[in-house]
């Protein structure tokens, strides 16, 4: 009956089936405590912009994050991307985000002066692929 339901749904409301299926989906694969965390990483992530504590983490070098590290760069190290050319592209159509705070420039230079509040960098190709930068 649930599905018959959400196969009705149009427009906006098509959001709310796919978070439903997705939370049924990760219950039956992985269990019901791992559907919970993936529901609160989501919600926090995609809904509030945050960090989200089950995200992907990279550990870049504290020097070379104090140098600066190109943007193209860093989204092909922590493989978002697969290529430079992958990355301009990705800038340039406006899908590169730093902390959520979209990159406009292909030579723009990431560094500790990008850290936020919890001493690490949220890198975001799309809506949908996030990894958080972490310094050691």
């Amino acid at each position: 009956d649930q599905i018959e339901e959400l196969g009705k749904l149009e427009g906006a409301e098509i959001n709310q089936a796919k978070i439903v299926l997705a939370n049924e989906a990760t219950h039956l694969c992985h269990g019901a405590d791992a559907a919970e965390l993936a529901e609160k990483t989501a919600r926090s992530t995609f809904e509030q912009g945050g960090i989200g504590e089950d995200l992907p983490t990279v550990e870049i070098s504290r020097v070379d994050l104090e140098k600066g590290i190109p943007a193209i760069n860093l989204f092909k190290e922590t493989a978002l991307v697969k290529s430079n050319g992958e990355a301009r592209r990705l800038i340039k159509g406006g899908g590169a985000r730093v902390n959520d705070e979209k990159v406009t420039d292909e030579n723009l230079e990431i560094s500790s002066k990008n850290l936020n509040d919890d001493g690490v960098i949220k890198l975001s190709a799309g809506k949908k692929r996030h990894v958080i930068v972490r310094p050691v």
